[in-house]
């Protein structure tokens, strides 16, 4: 029974898919319903998954029915309650621009749910080909997301040039693991660690190609420069709160995979890639720099600041090979990156469901005098994004940067700041277009409706963001979860990978 119980914030994710696609057979179901349904499964999987958070322990049930290839530990269940926590505030801000968007059936809602099941396999695959499989699972649900409105040109071309992209950069990881296989005779991450650990020089050449390859799909997923050049046009086609979705929760899901192949497998070869990582830093810090300062649309903004974000995590990845100890800045980093990208994103398919027009900065003109509260909200997710104090995505770039500093990355480090320094500017603009000008006549509303979950969701991410920078000093006093309390779970979620 106590095996059972690992099992069951998956198995409530993937009987929720099934239920909600049944439903979706039926014209009796409202958009209420599957938005109820789907919020109720993923309630149950994540108490599920918080009765155990704070735990230390790595256990493998019914291993001789999934022949080591799962493995339910501290750490899944840290990322597993962050994907299920996403999903969920994704379906609850997203109430209002679900009721907008006639095209949003029950079907959406199943197939988000398959997404979610495919992420949480990946932060429990214990090796490669389980990786493989949660990934494409996680990856064709995500496909069908962003081409879910197919009357819309624009949806079917991005979803298009993602799937031909991604169905061919997975045949690298494929290509990649096949090679690994191929000389280490097993795929299981912990018996490859035993290889290179006990193997030198040309014994190791085939490992060091099948990792490379294993990279390319790495980068090409998190959209690290040279593999980035999909973002814009895929997110800008995706409906907003897909492009949400993809931004914050599956990257999170991706660099769950990885990190624990780095932490548990490669560490000892990571010298072979750190030039490689040292210069890919500096080009997806600058590229994604140039492209946010370029853009005119609001979306397109923050797709490109996302390839930004992507450049601070991989600091974090390289400063590892120095103390391996620097994970839980990445993940704490990857908490602050979900809550803010999800905010700024819902907000805007909030203001959006109402108004039509509100895409580009020219649209946010005078939206503080029109609703203070929102312009109130989405300033706070960009001060967070900026990295300004007082929000959680300053602490997140100072546990990043400090650690690379003190693992002897100092000038890249700088060059990080410098991209932190100039996002202000992009950032700040929006800031400015809110308060400073007078709202625009044609992106005036009437009747605009702010009593919504959608509402409410935004305000409570705007606290928890809040709390995330300065609740640790001002309500200290209250015994409530704080960032030392976030930041001891993250490094036993890093423990739990060395159980045996």
């Amino acid at each position: 029974m106590t095996e059972f119980l690992y099992l069951v914030p998956l198995i409530t994710v993937l009987v929720g898919a099934l239920v909600l696609m049944f439903m979706s057979m039926y014209d009796k179901f409202t958009l209420k319903h599957f938005i109820t349904t789907t919020s109720i499964f993923l309630i149950i999987a994540l108490g599920f998954s918080v009765a155990e958070f704070g735990d230390l322990f790595s256990a493998k049930p019914y291993n001789e029915l999934f022949n080591n290839a799962l493995v339910f530990d501290t750490y899944a269940n840290f990322f597993g309650v962050l994907l299920i926590f996403g999903t969920l505030l994704i379906v609850l801000i997203g109430e209002h621009y679900f009721y907008d968007h006639s095209y949003f059936k029950g079907e959406f809602f199943s197939v988000l749910m398959f997404a979610l099941f495919g992420m949480m396999l990946i932060a429990n695959s214990n090796e490669l080909i389980t990786a493989y499989i949660s990934l494409e699972i996680a990856s064709f649900a995500i496909y069908i997301l962003v081409g879910f409105q197919s009357e819309d040109a624009k949806r079917v071309e991005a979803m298009f040039k993602y799937l031909v992209l991604g169905s061919f950069i997975g045949s690298f990881f494929l290509l990649g693991t096949v090679l690994i296989y191929g000389v280490s005779g097993s795929t299981n991450l912990n018996d490859i660690s035993t290889y290179i650990t006990t193997h030198s020089g040309s014994d190791l050449n085939l490992i060091y190609i099948g990792i490379t390859l294993l990279l390319f799909t790495f980068l090409f997923k998190i959209a690290a420069f040279p593999f980035q050049s999909w973002v814009l046009d895929v997110y800008r086609g995706a409906p907003m709160l897909v492009t949400a979705y993809m931004a914050s929760t599956f990257k999170v899901a991706i660099f769950s995979l990885f990190l624990r192949a780095y932490l548990q497998t490669f560490s000892t070869i990571q010298n072979f890639w750190d030039p490689i990582l040292y210069v890919l830093i500096i080009f997806t810090l600058a590229y994604g720099t140039w492209i946010a300062i370029t853009q005119k649309i609001i979306k397109r903004m923050l797709a490109a600041s996302s390839i930004v974000h992507t450049g601070y995590i991989l600091l974090g990845f390289i400063s590892l090979g120095q103390n391996i100890d620097n994970a839980y800045a990445i993940m704490f980093y990857l908490i602050s990156y979900l809550l803010t990208a999800i905010g700024a994103f819902g907000l805007i398919s909030h203001i959006i469901s109402e108004t039509k027009v509100r895409v580009t900065y020219e649209d946010f003109k005078g939206l503080a005098h029109e609703r203070p509260f929102l312009a109130a909200a989405m300033t706070i997710f960009l001060f967070s994004l900026a990295g300004i104090p007082s929000t959680i995505g300053f602490i997140g770039k100072f546990y990043i940067f400090t650690e690379a500093i003190n693992s002897g990355y100092a000038s890249l480090t700088i060059v990080a700041i410098i991209a932190t320094i100039i996002s202000v500017y992009y950032y700040f603009r929006l800031i400015a277009m809110m308060y400073f000008y007078p709202a625009s006549d044609a992106c005036t509303s009437e009747g605009f409706d702010d009593k919504r979950i959608s509402t409410y969701i935004v305000a409570f991410l705007a606290a928890l963001v809040v709390w995330g920078g300065i609740g640790s000093a001002i309500v200290f006093f209250i015994p409530a979860p704080n960032i030392d309390a976030i930041i001891e779970v993250s490094k036993l979620a890093i423990e739990s990978l060395f159980l045996k």
